[in-house]
């Protein structure tokens, strides 16, 4: 799909704990869903594109400082990114687009407002931001699933086959804004097959807008490792919305504390969150370069 601004596309790219992104401020509000969407999709391409788990817009906002809209590798809409928002205020402040001695940017997205704090390094540039993220939904239907059971919900059973056979899952259900199925395991994420699992709990008919998929080892009560698998997108190194309903899934199964860090495989994210209000999240934000898209 063709640059649907018509001119060059100047962008940087960035990582929050390894999930990578596209990042590029514009003004075209004209430009469809669907043209940003293809358009991500060629961006995104690991071999013949930038490579990206996401395209993130920065744009005008009439009630926050700027809107954030972000667009998967597969095109569609990614809703909410709470990796993707740190990386959307690192670039908002050390670009100079808002003015922010404190670091606090208010950031509109698709479910909302999103307050953020960032710390700044000895250069003045952003190391660090704490998200002020969504409160947690554990009514099974805010995560697609259509269920008449009380929240919260988990232990939910989902059934999936392929080549190889069928397998039972149990997950937690919570929604962050965005879906998520929270299997907690026994032995070690980085054994479990979430390439082959994967693939089949996000496009499982029983989560009507698919659904992000997070496999789970509680260490202790503030120590988790997990594994994700972000609807489209497939496997990244992190996911930070997927890391704070692993948290509230945790803490409502008796199993956490309110204050955690979650080990991905990109890094480790500090999720904070005490039973009521919004779950807060603290992680890295990194610049890795910039350049222009002229395709």
């Amino acid at each position: 799909m063709p640059n649907p601004t018509g001119r060059p596309f100047p962008f940087w790219k960035m990582h929050g704990a390894g999930n990578d992104f596209v990042v590029a401020e514009t003004d075209r509000l004209d430009i469809s869903d669907a043209a940003w969407g293809a358009f991500a999709v060629e961006l995104c391409d690991r071999h013949q594109g930038v490579g990206a788990d996401g395209l993130i817009l920065v744009q005008p906002s009439k009630t926050a400082d700027r809107k954030m809209r972000i667009f998967n590798a597969d095109g569609s809409d990614g809703e909410m990114c709470v990796n993707g928002i740190r990386c959307f205020t690192k670039f908002c402040l050390d670009r100079g687009l808002i003015a922010a001695p404190d670091g606090r940017v208010l950031v509109e997205t698709g479910p909302g407002l999103i307050p953020t704090i960032a710390t700044r390094g000895a250069d003045s540039l952003v190391t660090h931001v704490r998200v002020e993220a969504a409160v947690p939904n554990l009514d099974p239907r805010a995560s697609g699933v259509m269920i008449d059971r009380p929240a919260p919900v988990l232990d939910f059973e989902v059934i999936t086959k392929d080549a190889i056979g069928a397998s039972t899952q149990h997950v937690a259900l919570v929604s962050m804004g965005n879906p998520h199925a929270v299997q907690f395991i026994d032995g070690s994420p980085a054994e479990y097959p979430l390439e082959r699992i994967g693939p089949q709990m996000e496009h499982h008919p029983v989560f009507t807008h698919r659904t992000n998929y997070e496999v789970v080892r509680v260490l202790d009560r503030s120590h988790i490792e997990m594994r994700v698998w972000e609807r489209g997108v497939g496997e990244t190194q992190a996911c930070g919305s997927g890391a704070c309903a692993v948290m509230v899934a945790a803490r409502a199964r008796g199993q956490a504390d309110d204050d955690v860090q979650v080990s991905l495989p990109g890094g480790t994210l500090r999720i904070q969150w005490g039973g009521e209000g919004p779950v807060i999240l603290t992680g890295p934000a990194a610049f890795v370069f910039e350049a222009e898209w002229t395709r």
